[in-house]
């Protein structure tokens, strides 16, 4: 039996480690607000995967971001979150979770999470927006890379982030 849920306000959750904010992330951002009433960027503590910045950082960095480069009219909040995703989602009453393609490999990862998520809470959708083509390659791991070796990060993350990347490797214990 087909089950319809009518919400008074549809609310989304962008879920991610952002470590740090891309201009990938930020483009997925600004789209995905098109499709929700109100988004949530929920920035994930996610210790194990070893982050550059700490939780604290990454939500400062992602609010600072978002209030530069999009509306500040629009109804976008940054919220952390350190347990299941699918639980952080109910917490906050939201009715679906947005998540960026960028190739093949992403969408294997996402479509077992958004299989497990709907067994989870099948309240719950999982829309998909694939990243646009300038960004498509974007990654944080691959922008830590890069910066790791001086190269030009510059067309990867915003200019703010830029120098906040540098100083964090700077007092970061060598691998």
């Amino acid at each position: 039996m087909l089950r319809i849920i009518k919400v008074k306000e549809l609310i989304g959750v962008y879920p991610g480690t952002f470590d740090p904010i891309t201009n990938g992330h930020l483009d997925i951002i600004s789209r995905g607000i098109k499709v929700v009433d109100r988004l949530i960027v929920g920035v994930a503590e996610n210790a194990g995967k070893d982050p550059l910045f700490s939780i604290d950082s990454r939500v400062a960095m992602c609010r600072e971001e978002i209030n530069n480069q999009l509306d500040p009219k629009i109804p976008i909040e940054v919220i952390s979150f350190n347990n299941l995703l699918i639980d952080f989602v109910s917490e906050v009453k939201a009715h679906v979770i947005i998540r960026g393609l960028r190739a093949l490999s992403d969408f294997e990862y996402e479509f077992q999470m958004a299989g497990m998520n709907a067994r989870l809470n099948p309240v719950v959708e999982t829309l998909f927006l694939m990243a646009s083509e300038k960004n498509q390659f974007i990654s944080s791991r691959l922008v830590k890379e890069v910066a790791r070796f001086n190269g030009d990060i510059s067309d990867f993350v915003p200019i703010n982030v830029v120098g906040q990347i540098r100083d964090a490797l700077d007092s970061y214990p060598k691998k």
